[in-house]
């Protein structure tokens, strides 16, 4: 078992806890189409709290949760940076959260 897998478990929490908290958690799924979008991070169908809340998030729990192997690379955090520009100050705590992500990804 890797033993980084309750780590990054607490960091999922974390995340979602820092959208929550900024006010980005949404109370309704976008629709089976937006969520089906083949481009990254579904750009052209969500945006970036939604893909991470609706698609990131439980992929991940799903995978913790079948034992599966870590990615080898995470970027997740140049993404939100990206999506955010202008709004550094509101969500600097879930920039910080998604940079110990991808660290503990890219920590193999």
């Amino acid at each position: 078992m890797d033993p980084r897998l309750p780590v990054v478990a607490d960091q999922l929490l974390l995340i979602e806890r820092e959208l929550r908290v900024i006010g980005l958690w949404g109370a309704v799924a976008p629709s089976a189409e937006a969520l089906a979008s083949e481009q990254p991070f579904c750009v052209d169908t969500l945006s970036f709290d939604e893909w991470l809340q609706w698609l990131f998030l439980p992929r991940m729990k799903r995978l913790l949760e079948a034992g599966g192997p870590l990615p080898a690379a995470s970027g997740i955090q140049p993404m939100a940076e990206e999506s955010y520009k202008g709004r550094e100050a509101e969500v600097q705590g879930l920039l910080r959260v998604l940079g110990e992500f991808d660290r503990l990804i890219g920590g193999a």
